[in-house]
């Protein structure tokens, strides 16, 4: 158990790096992707639709192979071995961001129009009314959903295997073959409940200090 747990921890490691920075790039792009979703310009409105159309509409593992392999075929571009990984947090981030822009925006539009003629009451500005108002208000609507599309996150990163990249479940399926044993599978699905409770735990405690 200890030496599966052993040849694992580098998958492990990869494992978590594709969820952390994939929530670094896609819970801030998906804001901004909402504020284009939300415009008043017919044509950044469009093209935000149809992004978010896109990504919601299209398997996530077509996503990575395009992003991976389009440069080359659109632009004959070489790209090294390393690219591998960017590949995979572009992917993932592109993805998640029209997922989190589309619950963005559902926050946004469950608060009460009167929070904002109350904001220019007292004179607030456009800003001012987002981020003192209207954004702690949306945190607090949207984050069930969100705790979901992480926890589903967590369990997509198994997805990079799809670019030859080594992350935990790949290392697994490879350790088992090698073994002839299920044990590491077990393994890398005790590690994927693990690590989903300790999110699920974590963004409880974080809708619990927000119920003022």
């Amino acid at each position: 158990m200890l030496d599966i747990l052993r040849q694992l921890l580098s998958g492990m490691l990869a494992s978590l790096g594709i969820f952390v920075l994939t929530l670094i790039f896609s819970l801030p792009l998906g804001l901004v992707i909402t504020f284009i979703r939300r415009s008043k310009l017919k044509v950044l409105n469009w093209i935000a639709r149809i992004y978010i159309s896109i990504m919601r509409g299209t398997p996530l593992m077509l996503q990575l192979l395009v992003v991976f392999f389009g440069p080359y075929y659109l632009f004959g571009m070489s790209l090294s071995n390393s690219y591998r990984f960017y590949a995979v947090i572009i992917g993932f981030s592109l993805n998640y961001a029209a997922y989190f822009a589309e619950i963005y925006r559902s926050g946004i539009e469950a608060v009460p129009k009167g929070q904002y003629e109350a904001a220019a009451v007292l004179g607030y500005s456009r800003t001012q009314t987002f981020v003192r108002i209207i954004f702690p208000q949306m945190v607090k609507i949207v984050l069930p959903p969100v705790t979901n599309e992480v926890i589903t996150l967590v369990k997509d990163t198994s997805l990079a295997f799809a670019l030859a990249y080594t992350e935990m479940f790949t290392l697994a399926k490879q350790i088992a073959a090698a073994q002839t044993s299920i044990m590491p599978l077990f393994v890398a699905g005790l590690f994927y409940y693990i690590f989903n409770f300790v999110v699920a735990y974590g963004m409880e405690k974080l809708e619990n200090k927000m119920k003022y």
